[in-house]
């Protein structure tokens, strides 16, 4: 019976994120496609199992960094097994770019290291993958917005500290991005129109 119900959450949690990521995708540019939403909404679920994400490393339970995941892909010989690494490297930037960008920023890790990092990972599977290869174009070719999308979609509804607020401060003055300008204005950070001042 508590299996049916893990099922049962899964579906419902499943369905919030195709829902949501659905919604919000349509108010970019060029929506994604549906299956690659429900492609991101379940990773999301999946993530959501912190054994999915986290792995046993030298000093305890971590995410595994990405460029051993990019070494582990590059050294093995068996097409299948480097797909699944690929498609885990790929997922992992996607899904920690999104979520924590403060954390890895102030480790001086900026978010075109996860940019790259997922999206060669799925562009290879576009072309050497067995399944889902128009899912992983996709994902590829529009990394950066699916971040954006999946960043808002799971937006902390926590408070942020200073240097959070900073570090959101300093990625807008870089980019321009307006998810992150109505979340700095969410946080009631007054931004001033730049172009005026030129």
């Amino acid at each position: 019976m508590l299996k049916d119900t893990g099922i049962a959450l899964n579906e419902t949690l499943s369905s919030y994120f195709h829902v949501r990521l659905k919604e919000l995708g349509q108010l970019q540019n060029t929506p994604p496609n549906d299956d690659t939403l429900r492609y991101v909404g379940d990773m999301l679920v999946r993530f959501s199992a912190s054994d999915q994400l986290f792995s046993y490393e030298q000093y305890g339970y971590d995410v595994r960094p990405l460029a051993f995941l990019y070494k582990d892909a590059h050294e093995t010989n068996d097409l299948n097994e480097r797909c699944l690494i690929l498609r885990q490297l790929g997922d992992t930037a996607l899904f920690i770019g999104a979520l924590f960008p403060e954390k890895y920023q102030r480790r001086g890790i900026q978010q075109d290291y996860f940019v790259g990092m997922g999206g060669g990972a799925y562009s290879y599977l576009s072309e050497k993958g067995s399944k889902n290869r128009h899912v992983f174009s996709e994902l590829a070719a529009s990394f950066t917005p699916i971040l954006e999308l999946v960043a808002e979609v799971c937006a902390k509804q926590t408070s942020f500290d200073n240097s959070d607020i900073l570090a959101l401060y300093q990625r807008w003055q870089k980019n321009n991005d307006p998810n992150i300008a109505r979340k700095l204005r969410a946080l009631g950070i007054t931004l001033l129109d730049t172009s005026a001042l030129h």
